[in-house]
């Protein structure tokens, strides 16, 4: 079984497949390109939750028949929470949760699940969440999707409050898995920090560190996510 992984931005995208030496085959699907690396088809699928969810349904709908996808990855860099997930470590999602998808009140945030409808969080396969952490390093946690980057100390603590424990911040994670589970594929986020969630200083960011990283973790992770799709799809 082949291996769906999904960035946003090419620069993401190539710094998974450099783990394989670079992409050996490339083919269209609409509005982006697949980048065969091995068991592994990476795609550029655009920032935020609403283009990686259209890049990864059409991406599943279009695979052939004798190739399905045993697996959708979310992967690429984003913010780690202080001091749990430094810049330069490399983090994976025990929940990928949309944490702003909801509603405001006078009382706060209420999720849209609190609202009587949706969905806010998906649970990846917890063996192949504590194997790719083993193999990797990464500090597992929850990681949250947000439609806008945190920039301020106030949403910081904000974010902390109601999702204890979470590890970093990304755009596209939620957007991902939900498109994954309409067929019934399993979804995992694997994310390399780039900077501190909080108020924003692009000067302290460390976006090639965070690529290299990203490339280096791939590296470390394809045994376990072929050794999965081959034999433990069906444990959980």
């Amino acid at each position: 079984m082949q291996v769906l992984v999904v960035t946003a931005v090419p620069a993401e995208r190539d710094a998974v497949t450099r783990a394989f030496g670079g992409a050996r085959h490339i083919r269209e699907v609409p509005g982006a390109e697949l980048h065969r690396a091995g068991p592994f088809d990476v795609l550029a699928g655009g920032a935020g939750p609403a283009a990686a969810a259209a890049a990864t349904a059409f991406a599943l709908a279009g695979a052939p028949a004798a190739e399905p996808y045993g697996l959708v990855v979310s992967a690429g860099i984003g913010g780690g929470f202080a001091p749990v997930a430094p810049v330069g470590s490399l983090v994976v999602a025990t929940r990928i949760v949309a944490a702003d998808l909801g509603a405001e009140t006078p009382d706060g945030f209420v999720p849209v699940t609190g609202l009587g409808f949706g969905r806010d969080t998906f649970v990846p396969p917890e063996d192949l969440v504590r194997d790719v952490a083993t193999a990797t390093g990464a500090t597992p946690g929850p990681v949250l999707t947000v439609s806008t980057v945190t920039g301020s100390t106030a949403r910081t603590s904000a974010l902390l409050a109601a999702w204890p424990g979470a590890v970093a911040e990304a755009m596209e994670g939620f957007g991902v898995a939900e498109a994954a589970a309409r067929p019934g594929v399993p979804a995992l986020e694997l994310r390399a920090v780039s900077n501190a969630v909080g108020p924003r200083d692009r000067e302290a960011w460390r976006i090639g560190d965070a690529l290299a990283a990203l490339t280096e973790a791939f590296g470390k992770t394809a045994p376990v996510l072929e050794s999965w799709t081959r034999h433990d799809r069906h444990r959980d």
